[in-house]
């Protein structure tokens, strides 16, 4: 009787690696070059406007900018990078 183990071993290891990476892009550990090309506002306008009236910059402390910027940053699926151009923007917009 053949042993099968070694290939499904090394089956699952390919399989796992494929899904960190893919995880780890979209938590924005790789930021694609379209990301890397648009402005924190446009990133904003896109992202936050989308799903509803987006506040004044000047209606939050910077502080309360990065919390809620963590926070969609979860609920809108957006990536690291994105996330900190549009706090960035918010901030300065000020």
């Amino acid at each position: 009787m053949k042993r099968y183990q070694p290939l499904h071993t090394i089956t699952l290891a390919l399989v796992l690696i494929f899904a960190i990476t893919g995880i780890l892009s979209i938590n924005g550990c790789a930021p694609t070059k379209a990301v890397a090309a648009k402005s924190g506002a446009q990133l904003w306008a896109e992202n936050c406007q989308r799903c509803h009236n987006t506040p004044s910059p000047a209606s939050f402390s910077a502080e309360q900018w990065e919390t809620i910027g963590m926070h969609m940053q979860t609920r809108a699926l957006i990536t690291q990078a994105e996330r900190e151009k549009i706090v960035e923007f918010l901030k300065s917009s000020r």
